[in-house]
Parts: structure tokens; sequence; C-alpha cells
């Protein structure tokens, strides 16, 4: 059966084309289906269990799309909650939900799916060979696990489609794949299932496949042989090349993309423009696995973090900034006690040279100023501000060599330290294998604004 989802935005929170949305609502979707999160921003967000969306923002966007999804009587889902998908970031959600629900006087049923673990029976997992290294992961072991303040397990189609069996009206899950959402009701309807995985992956970022990516609303239709994808908004346009691309997008191969029970393969894939805004996709291939596996994310705290940034201009100085960095370095580890405690982390990073890749960087240019950030993290926050304050002062005048005049360099604001508060760490990039999909999950139903279940 042909299945039309609509996919108001890459993420909530993000904003979106509210005439876009109008114009999807009146092509008669079959499902509403957005994300809620992701690991893009860092390890904070699990670490913690908090959105790094605002509640305001979140709850007012949900509102639109609550309204919207009792306009058209069809299921609405949103996956990974919270941005992280923890139980806490579930039942925030559904907190918003209810209030949001109590103001527009819609009564409803809300299926949630929770993804958070328990760190002892992912440990027995480990110690039952249950837990399988993905490329590059680092080293773990009950400790390791026991250590993490919050596990998740990412949820797949099996999960999202066993909450809409439920008869639910919302679904509200935990961490999940940026593609369950789109992908489950497909499926469950008969798609071909290359075709649901594929066209779930092009819009998962909502209209980043397409010309007009900050418009957000995307419209995929599914049937038994491939998929049709259109971006809603006004002069926006899918394209064979913007479709395509986005098999890039997150991804370390573009034609292969793999999810809790098997594998995407694209290789094979034709895109045909259909007309100047829609792009047609055939060929896909899914490829089931031998054995169920769930990604699993992980957290823990490393310390307290104090910041503080200085900015080089001279011209020696921003040329050599790194040479300057590492006898800065070497000159505090001599002469600060205490930063050769092992609980103690110092780190530089340049900002304009080196920041976002440090040693992986390959561009040589150079501007006429460099930032240098100093990380100190510590056990506790009062330690970290001590050697941050130690440093300020040869973070202002440290020069490149003993017989010349001290420079003077900028800090950008005062006071020039910036406590950062708790720090955590992602540790790690592993799949735990399940004997049934919905074993290290649990859904629940929640009737909002009615006296009785039904």
């Amino acid at each position: 059966m042909p299945t039309q989802v609509l996919v108001p935005a890459g993420v909530l929170g993000l904003k979106f084309d509210r005439r876009a949305l109008a114009r999807g609502l009146d092509r008669q979707p079959d499902i509403i289906a957005i994300d809620g999160g992701s690991t893009d921003s860092g390890p904070y967000y699990l670490g913690a269990s908090v959105s790094k969306y605002s509640r305001a923002v979140t709850r007012a966007e949900w509102t639109e799309l609550m309204i919207a999804r009792n306009r058209n009587r069809i299921p609405l889902v949103l996956t990974t909650a919270g941005t992280c998908g923890t139980d806490a970031c579930v039942d925030w959600m559904l907190e918003i939900t209810r209030e949001v629900a109590h103001d527009l006087g819609q009564t409803l049923r809300v299926a949630t799916i929770k993804s958070s673990q328990d760190n002892t029976k992912v440990a027995q997992n480990l110690d039952h060979g249950r837990i399988h290294e993905l490329a590059d992961a680092p080293s773990i072991d009950r400790e390791t696990l026991l250590a993490c303040d919050n596990i998740v397990a990412l949820a797949g189609t099996e999960q999202v489609s066993a909450a809409l069996s439920t008869d639910s009206d919302i679904i509200i899950t935990g961490r999940a794949t940026d593609t369950a959402a789109i992908a489950a009701l497909p499926l469950m309807r008969g798609a071909h299932p290359g075709a649901a995985w594929h066209g779930a992956k092009i819009a998962e970022c909502g209209a980043l496949c397409s010309t007009r990516p900050l418009t957000g609303v995307i419209s995929v239709n599914f049937d038994s042989d491939g998929f049709e994808v259109e971006a809603m908004a006004d002069n926006a346009h899918c394209t064979p090349h913007s479709v395509s691309a986005h098999m890039l997008y997150e991804n370390a191969d573009p034609f292969q993309l793999a999810e809790p029970g098997g594998v995407l393969d694209v290789s094979k894939a034709k895109y045909t423009a259909l007309d100047a805004g829609r792009v047609r996709v055939r060929g896909s291939v899914w490829r089931p696995s031998d054995r169920y596996c769930v990604k699993l994310e992980g957290a823990r705290f490393t310390g307290y973090q104090t910041s503080i940034l200085t900015i080089l201009r001279q011209e020696r100085y921003v040329t050599r900034a790194a040479e300057w960095v590492k006898k800065l370095e070497n000159f505090l580890h001599a002469e600060i006690d205490g930063i050769d405690n092992p609980d103690i982390h110092l780190e530089f990073r340049l900002i304009g040279a080196n920041a976002a890749l440090g040693q992986l960087e390959r561009c040589r240019a150079t501007g006429c100023e460099v930032g240098v950030l100093c990380l100190v993290t510590a056990p506790a926050q009062e330690t970290a501000n001590q050697i941050a304050k130690l440093i300020n002062p040869y973070l202002l005048h440290f020069p490149l060599s003993e017989d010349e005049s001290l420079p003077t360099f900028a800090f950008p604001y005062s006071p020039a330290e910036s406590e950062r508060g708790q720090i955590y760490e992602f540790c790690l990039q592993h799949v735990m294998e399940l004997d049934h999909p919905l074993d290290a999950f649990r859904l629940e139903t929640h009737e909002i604004g009615r006296a009785t279940s039904r």
C-alpha cells in the first residue's frame, strides 16, 4: 500500500516553514514523523540527561504539530526525545504533550518507547559476548560500563512499529536511529524494504535534501517499487544531486548504511527527476543481517572544566602559534604546582588554525589573528578555576624566547575565566545483540485527557 510520510524538519526545535507544513498536510499524508535529537552537540546532553533545545521553543513547535496531527487525524511520531533520548527526556516530552493537550482540549493515546539501559545488564551482556565493537571503538570493560552516567540503545523500525500497532495518536521514543520514525509505517504497509530505508535516510533531516535546506518540510511517498521525495516550501526543489548527496551526510560510506537488523545498499540506486522539484528513486536494496543488534551510546562524567581564551595578533606569534603553545605548556607544567596531577587535564586549541580537527588539520593558511583556547579539567570546579587563574597571566604575556620583551595579547572578555561546569565524554562505539527487538526497550501507553482508558 502506498504510504506518504510528512517530515516537518530535521529536528524538533529547529523551526520549519509553516506554509510548507500546511501544503504538506493538504497532500493527505499517512503520518507525521520528526526527529528530536542526535549526538551532534557532544556527550554533555546524554551525560546530564537534558535537551539542548529550550523548553519554550520545543513546546511551541510541538503544539503546531499536535494541531496538524489532529487536523488530519494521523499519527505523530517523535524519536530521540530531548536530544539524547534518555528515559528522563521521554518523560519531559510526555509532560509537554500533556500540557499542550490540556490547552488544546485534545484527548489522546500516547505511546512511549524508553531506551535507557541498566548498566549492570549491559555489563552482563559484555560478559556473555553479546557486545560487539564498531570501527575505532574504544576499549571497554565492566568498570567502564558501570561508570557511565547514562547508556541508551538506539531503537529501529521494529520498536516504532510496535508502538504504531497500539493505535496511538502520538508516539514519543527514546534514542532511535534517524530513519526509524520515517521507515516504520511504510514497512508495515508493504513498501519496498530498500526504498523504505533509503527514503527514510534521505528525509531524516527534512529539507536538507533540497535546494532550500532551512525550510524543513519534506514529503516522501513510498510504494512497492521505490520512493518519491518532494520539498513543500516555495522555490524549494529536490534534484537528483541534492537527494543522492544526502547519503554522504553523517555516513562514512555513501553507498551503505547499517541499521538495526540489516544494511541498506544504494550502490545500484537510480535517481530520476520527475519534474523541477520531485525525484523518484529505485534500485535500493535492503540486506537483512543474521543477528539483530542495536547501537549503544554511553557518556560518563570526567570532571569539571574552566576555559580561558586569549587572542594572538602579532604576525610572529600568529605564524608560530603552535610552537608558542608547546613552549607555554611545557613552562606551565614546570612552574605551576598541581598541573602534573593525573586527575588534572590541560588542553589547548588554536581557534582559526586547527580548533576543529586538531592534528588532522591539513590547511596551513593563517590569518591576522589566532585564538588560543585553554581548557582546564579537574575533579572539582574550584580546582579548575584556580588553575585557570594561575595560567591567566601567561596567556596574556608569555614570550616565544627568554631574551625578548614581554608581548601583550588580548582577552576578548573579562573575567577571562569561564566556568563550564560538569564535563562528560562518550565511551561506547559498540552494538548489543538482542534475541528480540523489544528486549532492550519498554513500550507503554498513556491516556491523556480521558477519565478511563480505552
